[in-house]
């Protein structure tokens, strides 16, 4: 079996890139969820995909929370 679709989902962001990216929305800070291969802004209550090792900033791509 092939290492190659573990890699694409397992990838991780570079550092000095999580610490540059802001939400689109609030301009706010980012967590990075590596399982779920997401940037999640808390302030906008949205979920920004990670797709093949790229952030997609779009807020029409990103998920929204679910309230708690």
């Amino acid at each position: 079996m092939s290492d190659a679709s573990t890699a694409s989902t397992d990838r991780m962001l570079d550092p000095k890139l999580l610490e540059i990216l802001v939400c689109p929305v609030t301009r706010g800070p980012l967590v990075y969820d590596r399982e779920a291969q997401e940037l999640v802004s808390e302030g906008a209550g949205l979920a920004y995909p990670i797709r093949d090792g790229i952030p997609i900033m779009l807020p029409e791509e990103a998920r929204q929370l679910e309230q708690v």
